[in-house]
This record gives structure tokens, C-alpha cells and sequence, in this order.
């Protein structure tokens, strides 16, 4: 579980978040709507403990990440724009290093499911800095899913994908929720993030601006809701 009360963030005299209040539940998918510049990034970056709020409180499976982080940061995966592969180590000697960060019990099982799951196990021991773009964010994903988190925090995730890839991803997704894992994802693709999501919220001016089951509207009116705060259906 997540919850996040009265969390704000101020970059001198910015303010980006503003009294943000959330519970996602054990179990629960959010995808996370918003514009540019409306702090979606922002949030994920302090929910993962890699930023720290101007105020407010965040807890994560009852941990408070003000004072419990390194107990939190075990519980959460992170796919951001930041790959935090080593480019001159191989894939698979990468996942090696972060398995022993996790000091999971048998590493190299794990690795190679999830290098099927992503469709890299053929490219494992070339150097990360011979991929494409895509090949990075598959290797992200992996990367993220490694220790088999508890929270999983998605920003962007499909970005650089290929339509094969980002099925693949997506049917990994959903069997990463039908597990219990609770997942926040950040995107701009409407109907991807209503096919992912079984709970929806839009953040603008650095606020919560909305917030449902995805059930309790029709897709036109999901649609309305994100052409009035986002500013347009991208489909």
C-alpha cells in the first residue's frame, strides 16, 4: 500500500507538488494522466525515495520514507528515464550486479526468465552500449523487475518500445498486477493507461485533479476528462 498526505515539493520558488493526497491499495494498478511539467515525475521520483519532499508524508507498506527508506527502497522497482544500466558491462553481467544488490537466491534462473520475458535472453552478454533505444528500455524493464518488487513505479514505460515489444510488456504488466503487486504508471497514451489501469488519477498544476475507478466512466467521458486537464486524446 501507498499513502501519500499533504505532500508538496518546491524547487526554490517553484512549487510542483501541492498538497498531494493518495492511497493506491495493496494490489492496485494506477495509471497516473497528466501534462507536461504537472509533476508526475516529481511524485514517482519521492515515492521511489530518490527525491525528498518540501513537505508531507509518504508511507509505503507502512514504512515512512523519511525515516524507513532503506527498508522502503527494497519493496520498489523503477522504470524511469534513466536506464542506471553500466554501458561498458554486458546485460546479463548488469542484472548480475543488481541481483547481488538484492542478494536474491538464485539469480541466474531469474535472469533468464526475465530475459525471455523481454525478449533479449540473445543479446545477454553484449555490452549495453550496443543497444538501441528500445533494447534499453526492455533491459530497463528487466532491470526493474528483477527482485520481483512489491511496488512497481512505471514513468513512461513504453516509451522506445516497438508495437511487438510493448505487447509483450503490456501482457507482463498485467500479470505483474493479477500477482498483487501495486503498480503506479505515468503516460500519455489514454487508452493504453485505461486498458492497464484498474484505478486512474490526473495530476495538473500540481495537484489531483481526479481520481477513479476506472469502472465509474464510460470511455468518452474518460476521454472529455483527459482532453479538459491534458489537452488531448492520444490514442
Amino acid at each position: 500500500m501507498i499513502e501519500i498526505e499533504n505532500l508538496h515539493k518546491q524547487f526554490g520558488h517553484h512549487r510542483v507538488l501541492r498538497g498531494i493526497n493518495l492511497t493506491i491499495a495493496q494490489g492496485q494498478f494506477l495509471t497516473l494522466f497528466g501534462p507536461n511539467g504537472a509533476g508526475k515525475t516529481t511524485l514517482l521520483k519521492i515515492i521511489a525515495t530518490l527525491s525528498r519532499p518540501t513537505r508531507g508524508c509518504v508511507r509505503l507498506n507502512g514504512y515512512e520514507l523519511r525515516s524507513d527508506w532503506t527498508e522502503a527502497r527494497r519493496a520498489i522497482g523503477m522504470v524511469s528515464h534513466q536506464s542506471l544500466l553500466y554501458p561498458d558491462l554486458t546485460l546479463y553481467e548488469n542484472l548480475r550486479f543488481f541481483a547481488q544488490l538484492y542478494a536474491l537466491p538464485d539469480p541466474d534462473n531469474r535472469i533468464r526468465h526475465l530475459l525471455d520475458e523481454v525478449g533479449l535472453a540473445h543479446r545477454a552478454h553484449d555490452a549495453v552500449r550496443t543497444f538501441s533505444r528500445g533494447m534499453i528500455q526492455r533491459a530497463t524493464i528487466a532491470r526493474a523487475l528483477l527482485h520481483d518488487p512489491l511496488i512497481l513505479l512505471l514513468d513512461e514505460p513504453f516509451t522506445g518500445l516497438d508495437e511487438g515489444a510493448a505487447e509483450r510488456f503490456g501482457a507482463l504488466l498485467a500479470e505483474t498486477a493479477r500477482r498483487g503487486r501495486t503498480i503506479i504508471m505515468t503516460t500519455h497514451n489514454l487508452e493504453q493507461g485505461l486498458a492497464l489501469g484498474d484505478h486512474i488519477a490526473i495530476l495538473a498544476g500540481g495537484k489531483i485533479v481526479h481520481n477513479a475507478p476506472r469502472e465509474a466512466h464510460t470511455m468518452d467521458e474518460w476521454r472529455t476528462l483527459y482532453r479538459r486537464y491534458v489537452g488531448g486524446a492520444h490514442a
